[in-house]
């Protein structure tokens, strides 16, 4: 009697987990992302590090998100730079064409007033062609708040 109920245990558990199995998601080829279904999507990209690789890394990102398919005509980007992110608005930097190919394609180029005075650096050390926020953090705050995505490469 003893063995009959541990047969049925087992056999309840073996049909289980079969069921489990049948009931699993699709097939790992058959899964082809996220469907973009919205109007529109929001996104901040925050930039607070001087690292060459994070800020090509960054404005690399940013190209690929605005390259997807999915999210042709439905981006809107801004990068806000703080602390050492303001390396990449500088002008003694290499980073003039990638940004304003950026810009070109509706990029909002956003720099921290606290960096620029705690730093004291000087617009002209800046590209003419960014835009300037009174603080990295409260812009980044407040665009969450109004549903912007927020990443931090």
């Amino acid at each position: 009697m003893k063995m009959l109920k541990v047969l049925m245990i087992l056999a309840a558990m073996i049909t289980t987990s079969v069921a489990f199995a049948q009931k699993s998601p699709m097939a790992p080829g058959d899964f082809h992302g996220a469907v973009a279904d919205k109007k529109s999507y929001k996104v901040v990209y925050q930039l607070n590090s001087d690292d060459e690789k994070v800020i090509k890394g960054t404005l690399k990102n940013i190209a690929n998100a605005l390259d997807d398919p999915r999210l042709k005509g439905k981006l809107e980007v801004e990068l806000v730079a703080h602390g050492g992110g303001v390396t990449v608005f500088k002008k003694n930097q290499p980073y003039e064409a990638q940004l304003k190919a950026l810009q070109d394609r509706g990029v909002i180029l956003a720099e921290c007033e606290n960096t620029m005075r705690e730093r004291k650096i000087e617009r002209s050390e800046l590209f003419d062609f960014i835009s300037y926020v009174p603080s990295g953090n409260g812009e980044i705050i407040i665009r969450q708040q109004q549903g912007w995505a927020v990443i931090h490469p």
